[in-house]
């Protein structure tokens, strides 16, 4: 009960803080959107580059596969509804891209530091945080280029406009992958250590785009992710104190409140670093394990089960995989009411959940400062 009132409270807040914004200040005039980051931004990037995610994925809005790892849409299709710019092509696309309004260089399995593993052996994608700011400047060099070079409106129209660069929005999600590594090669010491450079090399993403004319700036922190399924899928008979009070893996979402508390302090001391940024940090956490801890009250089901895949005991058949149980084939089908579910496969959320975190971060809810993205180019 105190946590609903606590989570009303800020709504309330919230509210009140975008009416003064939006009557005292003109909302922004975003020109495009360049996203950073990995599965839970992905658009398309890991499906260009390697093996394309197959249906039922996609089955939602889309109503085909669309290189989104959920149902239907993410948090960053609804950034972009919000500041009524079109969906981000996924800058490893070869076709079918229009970059005058964005691109987005994240990938599922990316991470903060590189990795010395390859995406075949967990899923790590090699095109780390700084790979996608190289592939940025790649980008930005490139299409400046072809816009010098075009000769008509017609060759200009998928490419954006050199002088936009610096009223863009740039958003990044990343970090979760790199405290997936950590639990699998890191004791929580080790982890511990390892937070500031992991934090820093963010910063230093941030300060790249910030030289090159970057000036907004949106940064979600890390999920919750001890709330995943997956984590709990071979979890029997686990020791008391294991799991909170919401079912989730306690360790793990203590180590992820870390790193948001220290990427929080790193964000603080950029604003004095970048005196012309505009820096938002989005406490996703938050508004995620809000939902999670309330989701009957929110119209949910179980946040903890799966809707997509097939897992019954040991048995686990991955979203749109076919496998075998007792010697039958099974396929891991989607449930039956996809827009009751928290979680889509057991990583990543389902488009009903990704809709309702959307509606509490971008209007300043769980924002600091408390200001909705239409109003995220303006520094406090």
């Amino acid at each position: 009960m105190l946590l609903r009132i606590l989570f009303m409270c800020s709504l309330v807040s919230s509210v009140v803080v975008s009416v003064d914004v939006k009557e005292s200040v003109e909302a922004c005039n975003f020109a495009a959107i360049y996203n950073f980051g990995d599965s839970n931004s992905d658009t398309g990037g890991i499906s260009a580059s390697f093996v394309p995610i197959p249906a039922p994925y996609g089955q939602g809005f889309f109503h085909k596969p669309s290189g989104r790892d959920s149902d239907g849409r993410l948090i960053i299709d609804f950034i972009a509804e919000k500041v009524n710019l079109p969906y981000l092509s996924a800058y490893l696309n070869s076709l079918g891209t229009d970059y005058r309004h964005g691109a987005n260089f994240a990938t599922g399995g990316s991470t903060i530091r590189k990795q010395n593993e390859t995406i075949f052996q967990y899923g790590i994608s090699p095109f780390s945080l700084d790979i996608q700011i190289i592939q940025f400047d790649q980008f930005k060099t490139r299409t400046e280029q072809l816009y010098k070079e075009a000769k008509t409106a017609l060759e200009r129209s998928k490419l954006p406009v050199p002088e936009e660069f610096s009223k863009a929005l740039y958003t990044f999600d990343i970090g979760q992958n790199d405290l997936s590594v950590g639990f699998r090669k890191m004791s929580f010491d080790e982890m511990h250590a390892a937070m500031p450079d992991i934090v820093n090399q963010l910063a230093s993403a941030v300060k790249n785009i910030y030289e090159r004319g970057g000036r907004t700036f949106w940064i979600h922190n890390t999920s919750p992710v001890g709330c995943m399924p997956v984590n709990l899928f071979y979890k029997h008979n686990t020791p008391p104190g294991y799991l909170d009070k919401a079912g989730c893996v306690k360790d793990q979402n203590e180590m992820a409140l870390f790193f948001n508390n220290q990427l929080k302090d790193r964000v603080i001391k950029l604003r004095t670093e970048l005196p012309e940024a505009a820096i938002t940090y989005v406490d996703v956490y938050a508004a995620k394990y809000g939902l999670i801890s309330n989701a009957k009250n929110e119209g949910f089901d179980d946040p903890l089960k799966i809707c997509c895949g097939y897992h019954v005991n040991d048995t686990h058949i991955w979203c749109g995989n076919l496998g075998s149980e007792n010697g039958k084939d099974v396929f891991g089908a989607a449930c039956e009411k996809p827009s009751a579910a928290i979680s889509w496969d057991g990583v990543h959320y389902a488009e009903a959940a990704n809709h309702w975190v959307a509606n509490h971060i971008l209007n300043g809810s769980f924002t600091d400062p408390p200001t909705p993205i239409s109003h995220s180019c303006y520094r406090h």
